[in-house]
């Protein structure tokens, strides 16, 4: 996991009151719903560009 996505994720489970283990959960069990299809498509689009540079 990234620097930023373990950052972002600590951050959600605090403000919804989880662990961060509930909150992957959580995330992973109500996928459809909390994300956009579209926009899902094109962040994975960009963050797979990116991800060879993130590594280094």
């Amino acid at each position: 996991m990234t620097e930023d996505g373990y950052r972002k994720l600590r951050a959600f489970a605090q403000e919804a009151g989880l662990d961060e283990g509930e909150a992957l959960s959580f995330l992973f069990e109500h996928f459809e719903s909390v994300t956009d299809e579209d926009a899902l498509a094109h962040r994975l689009r960009l963050f797979n560009a990116e991800l060879e540079s993130r590594k280094r």
